[in-house]
């Protein structure tokens, strides 16, 4: 009796696992430097919705803005302070732009770069 035999092979079960792997161990990398940005942009927010942020001096809402990083433990953003502030008729425009490298295999390095732009304005707390 001839039976047909099918499946997966030892060889390439073993490189389906590795890829698997290897999607996984990327995203271990990637993810926190997305959840990073996220606590960036949340803080932005955070200050826009703040009325008193639009009258406020620049130390001020530099201070305010390291202050909800540092509770949202965004510690490699502190360390390379990429906020920028801009005054504008209307208020403030503050504006963070930064890169981030994180080492993946041996030379190969993945590497995120952020851009967030939120407005400060006067009087008003934004939505």
């Amino acid at each position: 009796m001839n039976r047909k035999q099918s499946g997966i092979t030892m060889i390439g079960f073993l490189i389906t696992l590795a890829l698997i792997i290897l999607f996984i161990y990327c995203g271990m990398k990637i993810i926190p430097m997305y959840t990073e940005f996220y606590s960036v942009k949340q803080a932005m927010a955070a200050m826009a919705k703040d009325a008193e942020m639009g009258t406020a001096s620049k130390d001020k809402i530099r201070t305010s803005f390291k202050r909800r990083l540092d509770i949202s433990y965004a510690n490699t953003v502190l360390k390379m302070d990429p906020l920028k502030i801009e005054s504008t008729d209307s208020g403030y425009l503050l504006t963070v732009d930064y890169e981030r490298r994180e080492a993946l295999i041996a030379n190969l390095d993945i590497v995120g770069k952020f851009h967030a732009e939120q407005a400060l304005v006067r009087g008003v707390a934004s939505n």
